[in-house]
């Protein structure tokens, strides 16, 4: 029973998939830092604390090239970065206290990956992740075309590997 349910869900997921070759492309990466502050009755036990955001600050990545307003970076995996956002202050924080406890600020770093390429006349922008960013970030200077693998439904690009130019 377990193989058939296994052998199943896995013809779903292949047969959900698709290939396409593009070679015109590109892949970002919004680089975020964000402020947060935890606030809740008792720090220490309550399980899931409220969480505020304060300041943020992002910058968009295009295929690896430093973008204007870069302030730090390239960082490990070649990202730029923009200048920190501004701490909150004692009064911000105790400003939505709400009569809870507060923690201390806690700098946040994400990063959100997409690809953008033209299907036909149709231009699709689908969220990626890092391999793919990176193999475009390689590929993009000489323009080498992209075979892609597309996720479920086609609604993500999972994999990117470069093809030879004809």
């Amino acid at each position: 029973m377990r193989l058939l349910l296994f052998s199943l869900l896995f013809s779903t997921v292949i047969t959900g998939c698709s290939n396409v070759t593009t070679n015109e492309y590109e892949a970002t990466a919004l680089t975020t830092y964000t402020w947060q502050v935890k606030y809740a009755n008792n720090l220490t036990t309550e399980p899931s604390p409220r969480l505020e955001e304060f300041a943020t600050t992002s910058l968009l990545n295009r295929n690896g090239l430093k973008p204007p307003g870069a302030v730090t970076g390239p960082d490990d995996k070649g990202l730029w970065w923009a200048a920190l956002p501004p701490r909150p202050t004692v009064d911000d924080i105790e400003r939505r206290k709400d009569g809870k406890q507060a923690s201390q600020p806690e700098l946040l770093k994400s990063v959100k990956y997409e690809f953008k390429y033209n299907d036909g006349a149709q231009q699709r922008t689908l969220p990626t992740n890092y391999d793919v960013y990176r193999e475009v970030v390689k590929a993009y200077p000489s323009r080498t075309p992209l075979q892609l693998t597309l996720g479920v439904a086609d609604n993500s690009v999972e994999k990117a590997e470069p093809t030879s130019k004809n």
